[in-house]
């Protein structure tokens, strides 16, 4: 095939070999460490994230491929038309990636085909090359206007071609094909032939759309994380009481209880749970307490925790005793279409003799801490909410004594050290001599978030402080 001389300056002398092997060395040894950068991203493909990394692996393999054979073909040359090299390759075959090379001449209507080119668009290497008129023939239809376009304003007006169109092999495969070509001009300016080349860029474009909608999975879904997130802490926000003082009874004369809570995030995950703090005043001049907590993360389970704890007021303002309260949440949850679990300690405690009648499903029991020292409640029987239909809950009563200061809490705001709740060692009960000094609950409560709040949580988690006045 002629040189690709124009008019206006000669062509760039080709680089030493030399050059170009360090080239071609340097593009092996990244794509080896961009391929060792795709085998460690482990996964089984379900978070966009690392579909998106994955993607975006692929993609500068298959550019530092075609780089690859690229300098390959600029340091050895084209290839002539034979019959073995020019047959037909498979999708996955590696010349496919490789450029092909024509000119056509105006003046004698003859055309030359590298011959790259003959196993891009998977002609007969027996057959004679397209003329520009032909070319458009094994272009698609939507496409053909475009590439006419392209080849006018190079032939009219000398403009360069850069530019794709799709083409449809004799197989019926459908590949894109990247064409960059110039006019070449004769000793009076006018246009002699035109010279182009031709990659197929089919599996990079694939690899650019998989980059591109795995990006657009990736927003989508970080989108409505922060959707749900926000929803989620609003729901919160919006059924868990702000008490930072006195809950006064009024019918009972000066006995009060001081109350604080305080909801502590998870240091591992931004996703709200379903842990909860209650304290209501009911109609008989008892005071409903509970802390519960519902498996999961997410507005959905946020929602469900709204659901049970205006389950739990509803009841408590009905005069339901904890034990029963609990079996009615428990067929709560037993009823719900999605399958849920959850925990849970309610209590009542009556002001005028100071007595707490409290029970549990699955929960940590409450801390009572007195003099100076602290224990754990001995806990009544009772099995996690939805666990199993029909479960019935035993509830205890405890006397409590001026000064004393109960501390319910779920069971994600302190690591457990032991097999059964009876055996665990609490760290909270430490906090005894601090909690002795404290003037109100709120300073309680403010001493349990210093002490644990910066600590590593899997999980988010509630703390409900009473003290008896």
């Amino acid at each position: 095939m002629p040189s690709h001389l124009s008019a206006d300056r000669p062509a760039a002398q080709p680089p030493g070999r030399g050059s170009v092997d360090a080239l071609i060395s340097q593009a092996r040894r990244l794509k080896g460490d961009v391929d060792a950068v795709r085998r460690d991203a482990h996964g089984d493909g379900s978070d966009p994230q690392e579909r998106w990394q994955r993607a975006l692996c692929d993609l500068a393999l298959h550019q530092l491929t075609d780089l690859n054979a690229h300098l390959a073909q600029l340091r050895d040359g084209p290839t002539p038309v034979t019959a073995a090299e020019a047959a037909p390759a498979t999708r996955s075959g590696s010349l496919l990636s490789r450029v092909g090379s024509a000119e056509w001449n105006l003046l004698t209507d003859e055309a030359s085909w590298s011959g790259e080119l003959y196993q891009i668009l998977g002609r007969d290497p027996a057959a004679p090359p397209l003329t520009l008129d032909e070319l458009p023939s094994v272009v698609l239809d939507e496409d053909r206007a475009q590439l006419t376009a392209m080849v006018t304003d190079c032939l009219v007006d000398a403009k360069p071609i850069d530019g794709e169109f799709r083409i449809v092999r004799p197989d019926d495969e459908v590949r894109t094909v990247h064409m960059m070509g110039e006019p070449v001009l004769d000793a009076d300016g006018s246009t002699a032939s035109m010279w182009a080349v031709l990659r197929d860029v089919s599996e990079l474009r694939r690899s650019q759309r998989a980059v591109s909608e795995t990006r657009d999975s990736l927003q989508r879904q970080q989108h409505r994380a922060q959707t749900e997130h926000r929803l989620a802490v609003e729901l919160q926000e919006a059924v868990l009481p702000p008490w930072r003082g006195s809950l006064r009874l009024p019918h009972q004369g000066p006995e009060t209880l001081d109350l604080a809570a305080h909801y502590l995030p998870s240091s591992t995950s931004a996703l709200i749970g379903g842990d909860w703090y209650d304290a209501l005043e009911l109609p008989d001049g008892q005071t409903l307490l509970s802390v519960g907590d519902l498996t999961g993360h997410g507005v959905v389970v946020t929602s469900g925790m709204a659901t049970l704890l205006g389950a739990v007021r509803g009841m408590a303002m009905a005069g339901t005793e904890p034990g029963q309260l609990l079996a009615l949440l428990n067929q709560l949850l037993d009823a719900t279409v999605q399958p849920a679990l959850g925990s849970a300690v309610c209590c009542r405690y009556r002001p005028e003799t100071r007595t707490l009648t409290w029970a549990q499903a699955g929960h940590p029991a409450p801390l009572l801490f007195r003099d100076g020292t602290g224990r754990r409640l001995q806990a009544p029987d009772g099995v996690l909410l939805g666990a199993t239909s029909g479960a019935a809950y035993e509830q205890v009563h405890e006397t409590l004594e001026a000064g004393d200061l109960l501390l319910l809490h779920t069971d994600g705001l302190v690591p457990r050290h032991g097999s059964t709740e009876s055996e665990a060692v609490n760290p909270l009960l430490d906090l005894a001599p601090r909690f002795t000094e404290a003037r109100t609950a709120q300073d309680c409560v403010r001493t349990v978030v210093e002490e644990f709040g910066r600590a590593e949580r899997a999980d988010d988690a509630c703390v409900l402080v009473a003290r008896v006045m």
